[in-house]
């Protein structure tokens, strides 16, 4: 990903207020259940990655997104889910961000951007 990029704050900000406020809603409702978030909220895919599922007057998103270093939660990138199944090509491009991810941030950085918020 990009440096400075923000695909969930893209997503998010791509949206009306109404929208806005349902996805809040939902990645609150994460961030206080965790792995307990339950269908539909939530879902685990694969190998650690996760799907957040919005929907938004009939349409569906999925926000994708992983556990880290037992408190952390990663949204990863979101996406209109058109198909049946979450695309293999969605899943992957999770699995690139996460690994990129993990390669550039110990728990200690985090603990120490999480104190500064």
């Amino acid at each position: 990903m990009p440096a400075g990029k923000c695909p969930i704050r893209e997503f998010i900000e791509s949206r009306k207020g109404g929208d806005q406020a349902e996805i809040f809603a939902l990645i609150s409702a994460l961030q206080e259940r965790g792995p307990t978030l339950p269908r539909p909220y939530a879902d685990l895919l694969e190998d650690g990655i996760h799907e957040l599922r919005i929907r938004l007057y009939g349409d569906q998103f999925r926000v994708l997104y992983f556990f880290c270093f037992r408190r952390v939660i990663v949204l990863i990138h979101a996406f209109a889910k058109v198909t049946a199944k979450v695309p293999r090509v969605e899943i992957q491009k999770a699995k690139k961000y996460r690994s990129d991810f993990l390669s550039r941030f110990k728990e200690s950085d985090l603990e120490a951007m999480h104190d500064d918020i």
